[in-house]
């Protein structure tokens, strides 16, 4: 079973995504966010065939891999 998503937004609610608009947030495609997903880099939740990200947890993800690459140059 899924774990339920933190409450982190400022409604006290997660705002979950499917992955096609995970992707297009992140600005990644579908295959990368499912790969985050499997290495354990961002959460998955939802039922078999029908993945949901949260959005906070995906924003704060691609931010630190922004501030990574910003630390390389």
């Amino acid at each position: 079973m899924n774990p339920s998503p933190r409450n982190r937004s400022s409604r006290g609610r997660s705002r979950l995504v499917p992955t096609q608009l995970a992707a297009l947030a992140a600005g990644v495609s579908e295959a990368t966010i499912r790969k985050w997903a499997s290495r354990g880099k961002i959460t998955r939740y939802g039922s078999p065939g029908r993945a949901q990200y949260d959005l906070d947890e995906l924003l704060d993800r691609v931010a630190a891999r922004s501030e990574q690459a910003a630390g390389r140059e």
